[in-house]
């Protein structure tokens, strides 16, 4: 089931205790467009079905990404792209977005994606697994 926009922005600004939906939807671009560029094929197409049209539309059109980035390298370009953010609270913003986007994607879904990105990444959708990869 695909989330509202409304629904998706409230659950980001309740998770990241932001003030305005505005700031909400500020980390939910940024974090969006960083993902999806380590997202491929039917994986972020199911993805995007799960989100709203807006987020859907920036995970399918991501920033592109010369290489997988670990997930020191995600936090630092989030706090990059995030006014006002740090690598200190840059982990903060993308836990907010990636841990509502890992509840409207379910475990099935989640599995497949955490294949695509480098070790440590479930930890940043709040979802830490025990399983190690080949």
């Amino acid at each position: 089931m695909t989330l509202r926009w409304e629904a998706f922005l409230e659950e980001v600004r309740e998770r990241g205790e932001y003030d305005s939906p505005q700031e909400a939807e500020r980390a939910a671009r940024v974090v969006l467009a960083l993902l999806g560029a380590h997202l491929v094929g039917d994986v972020r197409a199911e993805l995007a079905t799960r989100l709203p049209e807006t987020m859907a539309l920036i995970l399918l059109n991501p920033l592109q990404a010369a290489e997988p980035l670990n997930t020191e390298r995600f936090v630092r370009a989030t706090a990059a792209w995030i006014e006002g953010a740090t690598e200190a609270t840059a982990p903060w913003d993308i836990g907010a977005v990636l841990s509502t986007v890992a509840d409207a994607a379910g475990d099935d879904l989640m599995d497949q994606v955490l294949l695509q990105l480098p070790p440590g990444y479930d930890l940043l959708f709040g979802r830490p697994t025990a399983r190690t990869r080949p």
